[in-house]
């Protein structure tokens, strides 16, 4: 109950990885949580079950490294008791310095820890109109329906934004060759976790040539925005004949006796426990299916490959953080609705559940009618509240966790900024938990 003797209730709408995050930190809590998902109800076109927490595009949680920012980030949600980290570490597969996870696995973890909370109410339903009242934690991610999103432009006073994203496509392992691909991975890191395919500088030129010329899936001349940390691949080649080779195709340390000199090599990435499926590194796209079976099969080794998916581009939506959000993320025109995950303007699967744990804390505090806490400007997910809070609103672009949100942390001595991090969240989930 709360002071008033009311029963505690919390909405959560959308059950990806924010609202799994909120969700699970609220019901340890014993608050009674109402989630609302509109899968398998509704297709989306990009989600493929009605898992929590599943994972759309790439099954890479990036870098687990401190050194990285997303490293630390990760590190900060382990101290905060994220399911997502939790998960990540059951359905972990090989993938170098990267956490990589069986995306199946990953999602059925976190679907059957939150079904062990009796205090969890599922609504299998589309919403498509904000709360009227009531605690509500608004996680419906990129996807978020369109009259939702209709009618969050009105509360806000400014129409919501959008670029395009897109995932990468699924192949058997078993229909590679391996009479010209290998297992070695990036900058020498000696686990040997990536299949590569070496290309030499005329089936890179063919390649590039073909993938330039290829023809493309429908997107209309207005929904042409990209975020930069995630451009489809024929998007970069249309660059330059070279870019390629100095991205997702860059050769460096991936040289074998047979292969001493790779003029490029494309990687892919275990996406299965089972290690029978793997995933086109940094190959999203927007390319027809036809085309991406004809263009991709270019690549040495994968003469005859079979996709078990292909890429898929979707539009990926959030809202004017800077001038929606108050600095506890619930909205100015209606308070009592908070704002987690990409929806907020971060960006990354990382970056999302961060802010769906913090969402979290502060509906749970406004619920108790305790004081708002902020999180701590030196910690990363601090500094990315920041940044979606203070932004240039008028221009405002979504952001991963980067060390751009330190300006004054040199690469050279990173660890005073990790450690300070650290200290921080730490103070901060010790107040939280008050």
């Amino acid at each position: 109950m709360t002071k008033n003797g009311e029963k505690r209730i919390i909405n959560v709408i959308g059950g990806g990885l924010a609202g799994s995050e909120a969700a699970y930190f609220l019901l340890k809590q014993g608050v009674e949580v109402h989630l609302y998902e509109r899968r398998p109800l509704v297709e989306d076109g990009a989600h493929v079950s009605d898992l929590f927490g599943e994972l759309v595009c790439s099954n890479s949680l990036k870098s687990k490294q401190l050194s990285n920012c997303c490293g630390l980030l990760k590190e900060e949600m382990r101290q905060m008791g994220s399911l997502m980290m939790e998960a990540a570490d059951v359905s972990s597969v090989p993938g170098g310095n990267a956490l990589s996870v069986d995306r199946d696995v990953f999602a059925q973890h976190i679907t059957k820890k939150l079904l062990q909370f009796p205090n969890l109410k599922i609504y299998r339903q589309d919403v498509e109109d904000l709360p009227k009242e009531g605690i509500t934690i608004l996680a419906t991610g990129p996807l978020t329906s369109g009259p939702l999103l209709e009618r969050l432009g009105e509360v806000i006073g400014q129409k919501n934004l959008s670029f395009f994203d897109a995932s990468a496509p699924i192949i058997e392992k078993s229909s590679i060759d391996f009479s010209k691909a290998y297992f070695k991975s990036r900058f020498e890191q000696d686990d040997a976790s990536y299949i590569n395919c070496p290309f030499n500088k005329d089936e890179y030129n063919r390649f590039v040539t073909a993938l330039i010329s290829a023809e493309k899936a429908l997107v209309h001349a207005f929904d042409t925005h990209y975020f930069e940390g995630c451009l489809p691949i024929e998007v970069m080649a249309s660059r330059g004949l070279e870019t390629l080779r100095h991205g997702p195709l860059k050769p460096f340390g991936l040289g074998t006796e047979e292969h001493p000199h790779p003029y490029a090599v494309a990687q892919l990435r275990q996406d299965t426990k089972l290690g029978d499926y793997y995933n086109l590194v940094g190959f999203q796209t927007n390319l027809t299916y036809p085309e991406q079976k004809r263009v991709f099969s270019m690549i040495p080794g994968l003469e005859n490959a079979k996709f078990v998916r292909y890429g898929l581009m979707h539009r990926n939506s959030y809202i004017a953080s800077p001038i929606a959000l108050n600095d506890d993320l619930s909205l100015k025109n209606r308070d009592h609705i908070f704002i987690a995950g990409q929806l907020s303007g971060v960006e990354g699967y990382v970056e999302s559940a961060a802010m769906g744990i913090i969402a979290g804390i502060h509906a749970y505090r406004r619920l108790l009618e305790k004081n708002f806490i902020p999180v701590p400007r030196e910690t990363v997910t601090g500094a990315l509240i920041d940044y979606i809070l203070h932004a240039n609103g008028s221009y405002f672009e979504p952001m991963n966790a980067s060390w751009v949100l330190f300006p004054t942390s040199k690469k050279e001595n990173r660890q005073p900024t990790i450690d300070s991090a650290l200290l921080g969240i730490k103070s901060y989930w010790k107040q939280a938990n008050e």
